[in-house]
């Protein structure tokens, strides 16, 4: 299920008014307030960014630029070409709605072949327990799950996406002239026409293959300081290759020269995986979890990656208790109320939004 249009909507409505109301003059207070609403929710930052990004596409339009400067804050020390026409006198809300509606109507002014030219960066992300499908201007799908977020970056020659935190699925659409790039620490995953599945643990990164083939590397150079997909330099690791149903865990750590050279290290295995695995790894795609003899520690992680409700597994003995079953993503409460039904977990609230997992004595 995609997340309410009305709700992105209004997140996106709300971020133009912030941005709005800055380009007028934001008070200390205000400016608090509207840093506070842009770390509520990953979203909120990833609409402001986009929403930023397009003031940075009109520097490069001069005319509709000029048309725009009383309502739009555009980068500093970029005057307009063109003088800016007075602002209606005591309309404030006038400007707002001009701004609002220039903002949006952008978006189908079919600047898309213009920006083949001017690749920019655009941030995309999930809270806990979301979920958003998101069709890229090549035509290609990228499916996150909840706690993820994402930087695209489609050039001329190629298509970078940086997965920054959390999981995401690619559906690539075929075009031989521009590879498409996954990054997700210092691993790099490269592919022409395919379906993927990307996604960060604690230490490593893992790989799995729904259609086509890809060639999994470690880059020479990783995510740029501003967390930008940085292209592949020449030379990268040796690349293992992925089939249909074949699985790959990377461990993420800095590649170099010298790790490269450390006598004994295998490269990872590739893993053939059956059916019912790959559908249990794609359930989130559902907002479903399923669990098949899980270790009840991945089981807390992955509930606690899409609920507000958090797990807290204080004894050690139950990390690896096997847990089996489909659950609601977003239903952490429930499953609560199965471990309470048995009589070897021990369950203690603690305030709202905290539960602790303890052995029953």
């Amino acid at each position: 299920m995609n997340p309410p249009s009305d709700e992105l909507d209004r997140i996106e409505q709300t971020a133009a008014e912030w941005l709005t109301e800055r380009a007028e003059g934001l008070s200390s207070a205000r400016n608090r307030e509207f840093a506070r609403w842009r770390r509520a929710d990953p979203r909120h930052a990833a609409a402001v960014a986009h929403l930023e990004q397009t003031c940075a596409f009109l520097e490069e339009m001069p005319v509709v630029r000029a048309k725009l400067q009383p309502v739009v804050a555009f980068p500093a020390g970029a005057p307009a070409v063109l003088p800016p026409p007075a602002p209606p006198a005591n309309t404030p809300w006038l400007r707002r709605a001009v701004g609002l509606a220039a903002i949006f109507t952008l978006t189908t002014l079919g600047w898309w072949q213009w920006s083949r030219t001017h690749p920019a960066t655009l941030l995309f992300a999930t809270s806990a327990g979301g979920y958003e499908r998101v069709v890229l201007a090549d035509g290609s799908v990228v499916e996150l799950n909840a706690s993820t977020e994402v930087r695209v970056q489609l050039a001329p020659g190629e298509r970078h996406i940086a997965l920054a935190a959390g999981e995401a699925h690619f559906t690539v659409a075929h075009d031989k002239t521009r590879p498409f790039i996954v990054t997700a620490g210092n691993v790099a995953v490269r592919a022409v026409g395919t379906a993927f599945n990307v996604r960060r643990a604690a230490s490593a990164v893992e790989v799995l293959v729904t259609e086509g083939r890809v060639a999994v590397m470690r880059p020479t150079t990783s995510v740029t300081s501003t967390g930008a997909p940085s292209p592949l330099a020449p030379g990268p690791s040796p690349a293992s290759e992925l089939g249909a149903n074949e699985r790959l865990l990377v461990p993420d750590i800095p590649a170099s020269p010298a790790s490269a050279a450390q006598p004994g290290t295998a490269p990872p295995v590739v893993e053939k995986i059956s059916p019912d695995l790959l559908r249990a790894a794609l359930a989130w795609q559902e907002r479903k979890l399923v669990f098949a003899d899980t270790p009840l520690r991945e089981v807390v992680a992955q509930f606690n990656r899409r609920n507000r409700l958090q797990l807290i597994l204080a004894d050690p003995s139950l990390a690896e208790r096997p847990v089996g079953g489909t659950f609601a993503a977003d239903n952490a409460e429930g499953f609560v109320r199965l471990l309470e039904g048995g009589d070897a977990i021990r369950i203690e609230r603690r305030g709202e939004f905290e539960i602790v997992l303890r052995a029953a004595r």
